[in-house]
């Protein structure tokens, strides 16, 4: 085994545990910018310890220290560069808000960037938008995509912007996220369908605690110049990680997991997944502050899953599915290709191992497990995708030995997961 990886067993197919989850990462990175734009008018609970929420957190409070200036929080890198540069690594959400973010700050200039995976993710889209409003944002190397070269404090010329729906939905957060400090407020018309429409609500649900009023008619959403009202958000506990554990229940032959804190009237969509692994037997019992999942006898029938509004839960159960033989369609991964990594052709490469295909076929995508076969051993690639590697881990219960790849890259939202795995009795090798 290599530096950097590790092995995963599991000697029976049986899982109780009760596991802590950390707060989700999708919250509270929409959580501490409202904070940082509310001049802490509004305080963030029960803070994520994903790295990306880290990192953001990191650059909005070196801001803060650094004194009153546009909205009172600028970053103060220590550097000589004429431009400060801030690298946030493989921070997806943090480069997309902090772009909208550092627009304004007045009279301030900064170079964002990040890893070389984060400088072939394309930011176009936003970019084009906040300079539809005014803002002076230039690439530093390639057209499109980071690193980006942003001056702060702009004369807004139009609350006017039109996006497309079918692309990320962080550049539209993104967007909103700023447009109550905006003079002229902001009109955002979505072009075509809206997917991941569940994070958009994310937004204006928490903008809103922080006393934010938006209209939403149609296609537009409407928020006008107005103050952040003091408040508290209390971050809940990330759904997104505890779909890893659901994925474990599915492949168990019994399952009694209890995740305390999360709530059925949840924010996040991925909580959707409850009804998406009641179709694998798992029932899903809110009771005692959390939910307790349940593995029942039942036989998976349903064919097609359509992550439109939940894309972060499709390598989970499109692995679910190969684990057990299950052939399925799938719809809504056209976000994939642009994630950490191509998610698409990484499941591809990955699934191959166990003799699974999922072919591509115009936006479906189609599991066929005529061919699968379980190895005594199989190595997984993650490549440099936190969701890679959790979301295979759960193959230690089907396959006698795992090894993962750089299992370091879970830190990017759920540090503690391999620790959490011990605790439900499975067997890490470092």
């Amino acid at each position: 085994m290599e530096a950097g990886n590790l092995v995963l067993s599991k000697a029976d197919k049986i899982v109780r545990a009760e596991i802590r989850l950390t707060g989700s990462k999708s919250e509270c990175n929409r959580a501490l910018i409202i904070s940082a734009l509310s001049k802490g008018k509004v305080k963030v609970e029960n803070l994520s310890e994903a790295a990306d929420t880290v990192t953001l957190a990191k650059v909005l409070e070196e801001g803060s220290k650094s004194g009153e200036r546009g909205t009172g929080h600028v970053l103060a890198p220590q550097t000589s560069l004429p431009v400060p540069e801030i690298n946030i690594g493989p921070a997806g959400t943090a480069m997309r808000f902090l772009t909208a973010f550092f627009t304004l700050q007045k009279q301030h200039q900064v170079i964002l960037t990040g890893s070389e995976r984060m400088k072939q993710r394309p930011i176009g889209v936003l970019v084009d938008a906040l300079r539809n409003l005014g803002v002076e944002i230039s690439y530093v190397e390639n057209e499109g995509f980071p690193p980006i070269q942003i001056t702060g404090g702009f004369e807004q010329k139009s609350a006017e912007i039109s996006i497309k729906g079918d692309i990320s939905s962080q550049y539209i957060t993104a967007l909103l996220l700023i447009a109550s400090q905006l003079l002229l407020g902001l009109n955002l018309h979505i072009e075509g369908e809206l997917t991941s429409k569940p994070y958009v609500e994310m937004t204006l649900s928490m903008l809103q605690l922080g006393g934010i009023r938006h209209q939403w008619n149609g296609n537009v959403i409407s928020i006008q110049n107005q103050p952040f009202q003091p408040a508290i958000i209390y971050v809940e506990p990330d759904w997104s990680a505890a779909s890893y554990w659901y994925a474990i229940a599915a492949l168990c032959d019994e399952a009694e997991i209890f995740l305390p804190g999360l709530t059925a009237y949840s924010l996040q969509g991925d909580s959707t997944i409850t009804e998406i692994m009641a179709n694998f037997g798992i029932t899903s019992q809110f009771k005692n502050g959390g939910v307790l999942l349940i593995k029942e006898p039942k036989a998976v029938v349903r064919k097609i899953f359509d992550f439109k509004t939940c894309p972060d839960l499709a390598q989970t159960i499109i692995v679910v599915c190969a684990a057990l033989g299950h052939d399925a369609s799938f719809t809504g991964l056209e976000t994939l290709k642009i994630k950490e990594t191509d998610r698409v052709k990484a499941l591809q490469n990955e699934l191959a191992k166990i003799g699974v295909e999922l072919t591509e076929k115009g936006q479906v995508y189609q599991l066929n497990c005529a061919k699968r076969s379980i190895p005594e051993k199989v190595f997984i690639h993650t490549y440099e995708d936190h969701r890679m590697a959790m979301a295979f881990a759960p193959l230690a219960l089907i396959v006698p030995e795992v090894e993962i790849e750089d299992f370091k890259v879970v830190e990017k939202s759920y540090p503690a997961f391999w620790e959490d795995l011990q605790k439900a009795g499975f067997e890490v090798i470092k």
